[in-house]
């Protein structure tokens, strides 16, 4: 692997330079809650999903053909989860039956997925918070199932399906609750597809499964390192390309380029600091900050000596920029790290269904 083949992206939703409001709407999907389905009747219900998920298909391509036109070293996208509301709520789900409904999907998807691999796009997905295969509820291991197996369709559906990981694609999620441990992990994964097993990747976090809990799952999984996420639950780790565990991350990954995560804390929170020094994670809390307020993401990549980091970790780990100003922010780091002018976006004024998206 060399720094050559690397990418990095944005996650989701997709920010107009302009913040058109307009174009914003255009370029993600849409949603619909459960309970508003609910107050209506079956065909006003069914028009509601059918007009959403026609709209959903629509962004994921625009979204696609945006990437295709960005320089391969941006090629990099990770699809927003909710393409298809509901899919698996008992409110919504049997709509999914509808022939033409599900003649229009299986299409769209298939043909965006194709765009993707003949531009060289890597796809993947991150079911939400509360989607864990470790937990000691019944009730929420069925529900991750489910959620695991929906995006697995969808994955399947766009053209990734059969094999490890095909053109890099992945599904990452977070490790769980603590108290089941890695054993209760591999119990939830063991009740999954094999296809959702070769597309699963799974992610270090602050609080329950640190890169160092989730090293013995690599026989298993891939590992998605997350440097923000390593950095606070190690109270301040920057962790280099020749460490040792990285070594073990990129055997995980059988041969697939991996993929990791970064983010930095907040302008606001830290709106005196040097962007030309990198944070400082017990100076911070000493000043009375806590690991709390450090793990909200910011809306740039503001910190030059981090995104120096990324570009070395460059060597081994495509990357996912998981900042509020999606690509804009992947944009400004792709700058960066190739030695160019980063662009200025001081003063952007985001849509209010984009401000507070944190993935």
């Amino acid at each position: 692997m060399t720094h050559e083949d690397s990418r990095l992206g944005f996650c989701c939703k997709f920010i107009p330079a302009d913040g058109d409001a307009a174009e914003a709407k255009r370029m993600n999907i849409t949603m619909v809650t459960m309970a508003y389905l609910g107050r209506l009747g079956p065909g006003a219900a069914y028009d509601k999903v059918a007009a959403v998920v026609a709209h959903n298909l629509e962004a994921v391509r625009r979204q696609i053909e945006w990437v295709a036109g960005r320089p391969r070293p941006e090629r990099l996208l990770r699809l927003a989860s909710q393409i298809l509301p509901g899919y698996t709520h008992p409110v919504a789900r049997d709509f999914y039956r509808d022939g033409d409904l599900r003649s229009l999907i299986e299409t769209s998807l298939a043909e965006a997925g194709q765009r993707a691999r003949e531009a060289e796009i890597r796809l993947s997905m991150h079911p939400g918070q509360f989607c864990v295969l470790s937990t000691l509820s019944e009730s929420a291991l069925k529900n991750a199932i489910e959620e695991v197996e929906y995006h697995t369709e969808i994955m399947a559906m766009l053209g990734y399906a059969g094999g490890w990981h095909p053109h890099g694609a992945h599904i990452n999620i977070h490790g769980g609750a603590r108290a089941p441990g890695v054993k209760g992990f591999r119990v939830g994964l063991s009740k999954v597809s094999a296809a959702a097993r070769d597309l699963l990747t799974v992610e270090n976090d602050e609080t329950s499964y640190g890169l160092d809990d989730l090293l013995p799952l690599t026989d298993t999984l891939p590992i998605v390192l997350d440097l923000h996420h390593h950095w606070i639950a190690s109270r301040g780790e920057y962790i280099e390309p020749d460490d040792p565990r990285i070594a073990r991350i990129v055997e995980s990954w059988r041969e697939v380029r991996p993929l990791s995560h970064i983010s930095v804390s907040r302008e606001d929170l830290l709106v005196d600091h040097d962007p030309d020094v990198r944070p400082d994670f017990a100076t911070l809390m000493g000043a009375g900050i806590t690991a709390k307020d450090l793990r909200a993401h910011s809306d740039m990549m503001w910190n030059g000596p981090v995104n120096d980091l990324v570009g070395r970790h460059l060597a081994w780990s495509d990357f996912e920029i998981e900042a509020k100003f999606k690509n804009l922010a992947s944009e400004g780091i792709a700058a960066h790290v190739a030695g160019q002018a980063v662009p200025a976006r001081a003063g952007l004024i985001l849509p209010p269904d984009l401000r507070d998206a944190a993935e």
